[in-house]
């Protein structure tokens, strides 16, 4: 099956939002998005761009994607926080998402980042075998930490 990677252009990002629902919907957290095809329009396509992103073409229709940033690790220096990799589900196996991770690992070195992160559900054992065929290293002992909207409220109501 032959697909084609490119740099995501603004008139995307309606095929990259519904692929993010996808997600989503697959992560079990069907009604967490609340961004908008507008809100990534403007938010990567304005005048200070917060993300970059791949998209994965089968028959000129986007089947995947890449959406990444950078990052700035105090260990380290210059990094990329690879947010998703998205392949639509019947497009697994196809090697899209191998050619997906494979360009930003190419971006990644061509910017002379030092590290490229990623977190990846504990009981996503599909994507986690697939990244340690990779290379990565799936690093089981580190627990991700999030302040959401409503926490940010709080944590400031209490200064």
């Amino acid at each position: 099956m032959g697909f084609t990677i490119r740099k995501a252009k603004k008139e995307d990002m309606a095929e990259v939002f519904q692929l993010i629902n996808e997600l989503a919907i697959f992560e079990k957290e069907p009604d967490a998005v609340q961004i908008t095809i507008a809100d990534l329009e403007n938010d990567g396509f304005g005048d200070f761009p917060q993300f970059d992103c791949f998209v994965g073409e089968i028959d000129s229709k986007i089947e995947g994607i890449a959406l990444f940033y950078n990052r700035y690790s105090t260990w380290k220096g210059r990094a990329l926080h690879l947010e998703d990799l998205i392949v639509r589900e019947n497009k697994r196996g196809t090697g899209l998402g191998t050619a997906l991770l494979d360009e930003v690992v190419k971006y990644g070195h061509l910017l002379g980042v030092k590290r490229i992160n990623w977190e990846v559900l504990d009981w996503n054992e599909p994507a986690i075998t697939f990244y340690e065929k990779k290379g990565a290293n799936v690093m089981r002992d580190w627990n991700v930490v999030h302040l959401n909207e409503q926490g940010i409220k709080d944590y400031i109501s209490k200064l």
